[in-house]
């Protein structure tokens, strides 16, 4: 524990737990935080908390969280607390939207340079000895859509912006403009996107609506030599269609970092496919990943203890 002060206290539900209580204890030492790391002892001090720092929310014992007034995630994603949002009106929900978009960015890009010159073959030939020269048009000459332009889509954009390329995206309202963005799509128009991009990346919150959101006849409109990279969710995808589509060759390949399962099985198709790279979701996680969080939820702590509005509070109605 530090602090000694009763009166406030934090439950740090996470791997990184010690990390999270020792950056409270030296900034707020008034306040009492709980490492509560695992779930018998997060079972056991959840009742203790005022406000919880927890990657997901452990609706399984909510109705032990009688003090609970503020929710902390780590993540940019809220759909963890989903299942009792009608439940939780007196709970503030927060996250950490906006920590993620460069390390992600990086990742995304990194993802289409690695697909569109199939470094896996250059690395399969070099195994093998061989020398193979080819040509390769330039990414300046591809179309990127990006389908979610929250604060990673926005990263993204203006990523792939800085590379040369066309940028297209798909949200919801299209009355703003989106820096680095040639062209937007509402959220009824995705099959229109779709067919005029080289590269897809979906980058759209977990919520209701987006669950399945790319099924058959979504992928049937990409073009056969486009990409699919997926930094989302796994469910945003209908994964068995995906499968399909790239043992068919119905589009070029994937750079997949989330799955509808997790860790993904080990007799997935996904991970023989030489057209699939695939990642343990890790896109989003740099180096200093607590001491990012932490910069968030310090900011919160210091307007939670004055009683001033919260920063990066979710609309649990929509969803992130």
């Amino acid at each position: 524990m530090a602090g000694e002060n009763p009166g406030f206290t934090i439950v740090l539900n996470h791997p990184a737990a010690d990390i999270y209580a020792r950056l409270i204890g030296e900034r707020f030492p008034q306040i009492r935080s709980i490492v509560a790391p695992d779930s018998g002892r997060l079972r056991q001090h959840i009742g203790e908390a005022d406000a919880l720092l927890a990657s997901r929310f452990p609706v399984e014992i909510f109705e032990q969280a009688k003090r609970l007034r503020w929710f902390q995630c780590t993540g940019a994603s809220v759909d963890s607390i989903f299942p009792i949002r009608d439940r939780v009106a007196h709970i503030t929900v927060t996250n950490a939207r906006g920590i993620h978009g460069d390390i992600i960015a990086d990742f995304v890009m990194a993802g289409m340079t690695m697909l569109h010159w199939d470094f896996r073959r250059f690395l399969c030939e070099q195994a093998e000895r061989q020398w193979c020269p080819r040509y390769v048009a330039p990414l300046a000459e591809k179309t990127l859509g990006i389908v979610g332009l929250g604060s990673i889509g926005a990263s993204i954009a203006r990523r792939a912006k800085s590379a040369g390329m066309t940028v297209i995206g798909w949200k919801k309202n299209v009355s703003v403009s989106v820096e680095a963005v040639d062209r937007l799509f509402p959220s009824e128009a995705l099959h229109d996107l779709l067919p005029l991009c080289d590269f897809v990346v979906l980058a759209v919150p977990a919520t209701p609506d987006t669950v399945g959101l790319l099924g058959a006849a979504e992928i049937g409109l990409m073009r056969s030599h486009a990409f699919l990279i997926n930094i989302a969710r796994g469910n945003v995808i209908v994964e068995a269609e995906l499968i399909k589509a790239l043992q068919t060759s119905a589009i070029a390949g994937a750079m997949l970092d989330v799955f509808e399962r997790e860790p993904l099985p080990q007799d997935s198709p996904l991970l023989g496919m030489t057209n699939v790279i695939a990642t343990p979701h890790v896109a989003g996680s740099p180096t200093n990943y607590a001491e990012r969080v932490f910069s968030i939820f310090a900011d919160n702590i210091e307007r939670f203890l004055k009683g001033l509005p919260l920063k990066n509070v979710a609309d649990l109605r929509r969803g992130y």
